[in-house]
C-alpha cells in the first residue's frame, strides 16, 4: 500500500554535502520524492517539531543541534514507504547500525546520525503536514 513518511537529512549531512549521496540511496531503495525543501529551522521551530521529547534528557541537546545548520527535509511516497525508509535509515546509534545503510554509512554519532523518518502513520501525517502544505506535493 502506498504511503509517505517525512525524511530530514540533518545539519551534520548538510554540513559534509552528503545529500546527494543520501538521496540517491533513498531513490535506489524505490522511494519517491515528492516534496522537497532545505531550511534553517529556528530554535523554536526545532522545539515544536520535537515537542514529543520535550521531558526527555536529550531535547535541549537534539534541538540546538537541528537548528545549527540547515536540513534538508522531503517527503517520500511508495509502497510501505515508512517501512522501507526506517530500515535503509539504520539504527539511531551508528554503530549498531547494519551494512548498507544511511547511518552506518554516514552519521557520526548517535546524536549525528545524519537522518530523520518518520515512525508510524500518524506521525507521518503530523510530521509532513509541520514542513508542508498540500501545495507543495506533487502526484
Amino acid at each position: 500500500m502506498s504511503e509517505r513518511t517525512l525524511s530530514i537529512i540533518k545539519p551534520d549531512a548538510v554540513e559534509r554535502n552528503v545529500t546527494g549521496a543520501i538521496l540517491k540511496m533513498i531513490q535506489d531503495e524505490g522511494l519517491k520524492v515528492v516534496a522537497m525543501k532545505m531550511i534553517h529551522m529556528t530554535k523554536e521551530q526545532a522545539q515544536g517539531f520535537y515537542a514529543v521529547h520535550r521531558e526527555r534528557p536529550f531535547f535541549d541537546s537534539l534541538t540546538d543541534f537541528m537548528c545549527s545548520g540547515p536540513v534538508v527535509v522531503s517527503v517520500l511516497e511508495g509502497d510501505g514507504a515508512i517501512a522501507r525508509y526506517r530500515k535503509l535509515m539504520g539504527a539511531t546509534n551508528p554503530e549498531n547500525a547494519d551494512e548498507g545503510t544511511i547511518r552506518k554509512q554516514f552519521a557520526l554519532d548517535v546524536e549525528k546520525n545524519s537522518v530523520h523518518g518518520s515512525d508510524g502513520v500518524e506521525t507521518a501525517a503530523v510530521e509532513i503536514s509541520y514542513f508542508f502544505n498540500r501545495l507543495e506535493m506533487v502526484g
